[in-house]
Protein backbone atom coordinates (compact mmCIF):
# COMPACT_ATOMS: atom_id res chain seq x y z
CA UNK A 1 0.00 0.00 0.00
CA UNK A 2 1.04 3.29 -0.68
CA UNK A 3 1.93 5.78 2.07
CA UNK A 4 0.13 9.13 2.10
CA UNK A 5 1.40 12.44 3.62
CA UNK A 6 -0.57 13.05 6.40
CA UNK A 7 -0.97 17.00 6.73
CA UNK A 8 -2.37 18.77 9.34
CA UNK A 9 -5.43 21.59 8.24
CA UNK A 10 -3.29 24.71 9.34
CA UNK A 11 -0.20 23.30 7.07
CA UNK A 12 -2.61 22.87 3.71
CA UNK A 13 -0.27 25.64 1.80
CA UNK A 14 -2.52 29.19 1.09
CA UNK A 15 -4.34 28.82 -2.16
CA UNK A 16 -3.74 25.13 -2.51
CA UNK A 17 -5.99 22.98 -4.83
CA UNK A 18 -8.31 20.94 -2.38
CA UNK A 19 -10.62 18.10 -2.97
CA UNK A 20 -13.47 17.28 -1.07
CA UNK A 21 -14.61 13.72 -1.43
CA UNK A 22 -17.40 14.05 0.49
CA UNK A 23 -21.66 13.27 -0.29
CA UNK A 24 -23.59 16.30 -2.17
CA UNK A 25 -25.33 16.75 1.36
CA UNK A 26 -22.57 16.95 3.12
CA UNK A 27 -20.19 19.52 0.80
CA UNK A 28 -23.54 21.57 0.83
CA UNK A 29 -23.65 22.13 4.48
CA UNK A 30 -20.47 23.22 4.93
CA UNK A 31 -16.43 22.77 3.04
CA UNK A 32 -13.22 24.82 3.06
CA UNK A 33 -13.82 27.33 1.09
CA UNK A 34 -12.20 26.93 -2.60
CA UNK A 35 -12.55 23.22 -2.39
CA UNK A 36 -13.55 21.64 -5.49
CA UNK A 37 -15.98 18.78 -4.80
CA UNK A 38 -15.82 15.30 -6.48
CA UNK A 39 -17.55 12.67 -4.49
CA UNK A 40 -15.03 9.43 -3.62
CA UNK A 41 -17.49 6.95 -5.46
CA UNK A 42 -17.18 9.47 -8.48
CA UNK A 43 -13.38 10.18 -8.39
CA UNK A 44 -12.27 7.56 -10.90
CA UNK A 45 -14.21 8.35 -13.82
CA UNK A 46 -13.42 12.61 -12.48
CA UNK A 47 -9.91 11.83 -13.01
CA UNK A 48 -9.34 14.71 -16.02
CA UNK A 49 -10.89 17.47 -13.58
CA UNK A 50 -7.51 16.58 -10.77
CA UNK A 51 -4.26 18.64 -11.00
CA UNK A 52 -1.63 17.18 -13.16
CA UNK A 53 -0.02 13.73 -11.70
CA UNK A 54 2.96 14.93 -9.86
CA UNK A 55 1.51 18.50 -8.73
CA UNK A 56 1.01 18.24 -5.58
CA UNK A 57 -2.89 18.61 -4.06
CA UNK A 58 -4.88 18.09 -0.49
CA UNK A 59 -7.72 15.82 -0.29
CA UNK A 60 -10.49 16.51 2.46
CA UNK A 61 -13.37 14.69 4.01
CA UNK A 62 -15.76 14.32 7.30
CA UNK A 63 -12.93 12.90 9.24
CA UNK A 64 -9.94 11.98 6.88
CA UNK A 65 -10.75 8.42 6.08
CA UNK A 66 -12.41 8.72 2.99
CA UNK A 67 -9.87 11.35 1.51
CA UNK A 68 -6.75 8.80 2.76
CA UNK A 69 -8.46 5.98 0.83
CA UNK A 70 -9.19 8.49 -2.13
CA UNK A 71 -5.54 9.73 -1.57
CA UNK A 72 -4.13 6.39 -1.49
CA UNK A 73 -5.70 5.42 -4.82
CA UNK A 74 -4.69 8.68 -6.67
CA UNK A 75 -1.04 8.17 -5.29
CA UNK A 76 -1.03 4.57 -6.86
CA UNK A 77 -2.01 6.27 -9.74
CA UNK A 78 0.61 8.67 -10.23
CA UNK A 79 -1.40 11.79 -8.26
CA UNK A 80 0.88 13.58 -5.60
CA UNK A 81 -2.40 13.91 -3.24
CA UNK A 82 -1.75 14.59 0.35
CA UNK A 83 -4.45 13.71 3.12
CA UNK A 84 -6.48 16.65 5.14
CA UNK A 85 -6.03 15.08 8.54
CA UNK A 86 -8.94 14.56 10.67
CA UNK A 87 -10.81 16.39 7.50
CA UNK A 88 -13.56 19.48 7.72
CA UNK A 89 -14.00 18.62 11.32
CA UNK A 90 -10.41 19.51 12.24
CA UNK A 91 -10.71 22.25 9.53
CA UNK A 92 -13.13 23.58 11.17
CA UNK A 93 -12.07 23.22 14.43
CA UNK A 94 -9.02 25.01 13.60
CA UNK A 95 -11.34 28.45 12.42
CA UNK A 96 -10.19 28.44 9.09
CA UNK A 97 -12.25 29.31 6.22
CA UNK A 98 -15.25 27.90 5.36
CA UNK A 99 -18.18 27.92 2.96
CA UNK A 100 -21.58 26.88 2.40
CA UNK A 101 -23.71 26.02 -0.44
CA UNK A 102 -27.20 26.44 1.04
CA UNK A 103 -27.07 30.00 2.10
CA UNK A 104 -26.68 28.80 6.11
CA UNK A 105 -23.76 29.43 7.94
CA UNK A 106 -20.89 26.66 7.29
CA UNK A 107 -21.21 23.79 9.53
CA UNK A 108 -19.61 20.43 9.27
CA UNK A 109 -22.11 17.89 8.52
CA UNK A 110 -21.59 14.05 8.95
Amino acid sequence: MTAVPQVDPRDVPEGATIIDVREDYEWEGGHATGAKHITLGTITERLAELPAPGEDFYVICHGGGRSNRAATFLREHGYAAHNIAGGTSAWFAAGLPMTSENGEAPAVVH
